[in-house]
């Protein structure tokens, strides 16, 4: 089934764009509740409550959804004791899992559009599956709640001093005086906790939109052999080069923290816990480490037992209560080892800039004359600082929009409290956020300063252009307007047609080129100095050919068989016999 919407008369394949979603939206979702699953069963999540909602919530956290917790304690038959709890954190291993999932599927339907993609048809497949990922957000909402109940006797509160399983507090003096003590411990045994969570509907909804959507607009900035509308040709080649050798660094540094914790693992008495962490958690802590390598400074705090979840030093940093942030800086002063976290950055960032330099294509459109494959010795014309400088633009602009997303993303707020009667009886919480200003700052200053010495740095290596996608090249006129599919024959040229020279003929340098001394016309019949030659039209001192060349004489056909006849079997008769008397040799 297909629909006209485009001017062009092209069609939107409904049924494809269909079953190309529900693709997409289903691996995606799988992904995301089996990493979920995987890391709260690790974690030993799964021994206070149901496996089943916890997923649920968990993987509608990773789609930037919304779980609200909530807690009750009744005592005594009243009310009035109640927990509250406040989370905003989002589990990026789920979330990176599903978005990886999510853009291989869709950029994969996508391709088996064409060399070019209509508008209609791209909004159609970016549309259907936002749509549809949306809607299983929904059932996950539904089934993302769960409460878990605690009562006293599962606490053991009835084998205490002073209630009904008890042996009673027996003081010298005055006896037994269990039923009178001032909190009625018995009375205890009857007291029932419940803590539970639920997915709030309409922020899950809406958040799991806003990032399906984000991540379908990085997965087509960031795959360079993706088709586009046509006139976005420019995306090809100033953004895709920059924006994919980008996010190649940052998935890199994740798979550095996994082969971190990995080793953690093997050395501790619980390697379960570090790995269920690993799962859900990695993109959270090497996200966070990159803004702060890169010095940009963060707002936190952290109380309670909470503080303890976080690594050293940011644990004894945010314990101490100051007004000031988070730096590099300071953090170096409790450990001198973390300027090895502002050397990683630095060294991420400059692969990044060898990698945008390495697929950005280095000729000017319209160039007709490059030959395809092969990177000519100027960058279109500008030099090697032309080509830092516009890598430099590039990365620059990419890595300020890119800083404050990541730290936006790592983003923590976590309060726990349990308040009696309006007296607070203990406290937990965790606060992160980054300045995204200067992030945008820095990130620009960052970017533009990778992105030129790993231009310069590619340029001499001979490796700029070398990895430009076929797409960027045919953007820069380096390439037919369509990347082949397969090798292309030229049309025309061959061994008796052939193709244009890429540089005049030399006869000194090619034999092909020279005549035999035979065929040379002598010295005294060359043309005058500077006139071309009338047999070949080159200019003077080059070989010509004295008289033309005559084909070889045609042989003659050979002549018809004569078929063999009757009177012609066997040989001729014998001459007549010589007459007696007459002298021999006359008639």
């Amino acid at each position: 089934m297909s629909i006209d919407t485009a001017e062009n008369g092209r069609r939107v394949p409904w049924t494809d764009v269909l079953l190309s979603a529900i693709a997409s939206v289903s691996w995606a979702l799988i992904g995301m509740a089996g990493t979920a699953a995987l890391g709260l069963h690790l974690l030993q999540a799964d021994a206070a409550g149901s496996l089943g909602p916890m997923t649920a919530a968990v993987v509608a956290l990773g789609a930037n959804g919304s779980v609200k917790p909530s807690g009750d304690v009744s005592a005594f038959g009243l009310k009035g004791a109640e927990a509250t709890t406040a989370m905003d954190i989002t589990p990026l291993g789920v979330g990176l899992v599903g978005a990886l999932l999510l853009c291989w599927f869709f950029l994969r339907s996508l391709r088996t559009a064409g060399v070019v993609v209509s508008p209609a048809e791209l909004l159609a497949r970016a549309g259907t599956v936002v749509v549809l990922f949306v809607a299983m957000l929904g059932g996950l909402a539904w089934a993302g709640h769960d409460v878990i109940t605690i009562d006293g006797d599962a606490l053991g509160l009835d084998r205490l001093p002073g209630t009904g399983g008890g042996k009673g507090v027996d003081i010298p003096g005055l006896g037994d005086i269990g039923g009178l003590l001032p909190s009625r411990i018995g009375d205890l045994v009857e007291a029932k906790a419940a803590v539970g969570f639920t997915v709030d509907t309409v922020p899950t909804l809406l958040g799991g939109a806003a990032w399906a959507a984000g991540v379908l607009v990085i997965a087509l900035l960031a795959s360079r052999r993706t088709p586009l509308p046509r006139g976005w040709e420019w995306v090809h080649r100033m953004v895709r080069p920059a924006v994919s050798a980008l996010v190649t660094v940052v998935l890199v540094a994740v798979v550095a923290g996994l082969a971190a914790a990995a080793y953690a693992a093997i050395g501790d008495d619980h390697p379960g816990r570090i790995a269920g962490a690993a799962l859900l958690g990695a993109p959270n802590g090497v996200w966070l480490g990159v803004p702060v390598g890169l010095f940009v400074p963060w707002d936190g705090r952290a109380t309670g037992e909470l503080a303890k979840l976080l690594p050293d030093p940011l644990d004894r940093l945010l314990t101490v209560r100051t007004d000031q942030p988070v730096t590099l800086g300071r953090l170096a002063e409790l450990d001198g080892k973390v300027w090895l976290l502002a050397l990683a950055a630095a060294l991420m960032m400059l692969f990044a800039g060898v990698l945008t330099a390495v697929r950005t294509p280095l000729v000017r459109a319209g160039d007709a004359a490059a030959v395809p494959g092969r990177a000519p010795s100027v960058a279109g014309g500008h030099g090697p600082l032309g080509l830092a400088a516009r890598c430099a633009l590039r990365l620059g602009v990419v890595t300020a929009l890119a800083l404050p997303l990541l730290a936006w993303l790592t983003d923590v707020s976590v309060d726990a409290s349990l308040s009696v009667f309006g007296f607070d009886a203990f406290g937990a919480g965790i606060e992160l956020h980054g300045h995204l200003g200067m992030a945008l700052l820095l990130g620009a200053v960052w970017g533009a300063a990778a992105g030129a010495a790993g231009a310069l740095l590619a340029y001499a290596a001979g490796a700029a252009g070398r990895r430009a996608a076929p797409l960027a090249r045919a953007a820069a006129g380096r390439a037919a307007t369509a990347p082949p599919l397969f090798p292309t024959v030229p049309h025309g040229a061959g061994p008796y047609v052939p193709g244009r020279p890429h540089r005049p003929p030399n006869p000194d340098t090619n034999p092909y080129l020279r005549l035999p001394e035979e065929l040379r016309e002598p010295q005294d019949a060359r043309p005058p100095a500077g006139a071309p030659s009338s047999a070949t039209g080159d200019v003077y001192g080059a070989p010509t050919v004295a008289r033309p060349i005559e084909p070889p004489p045609r042989r003659p056909p050979p002549r018809p068989r004569r078929t063999r006849s009757s009177s012609d079997d066997g040989p001729p008769p014998p001459p007549p016999p010589h007459p007696p008397g007459e002298p021999k040799g006359r008639s």
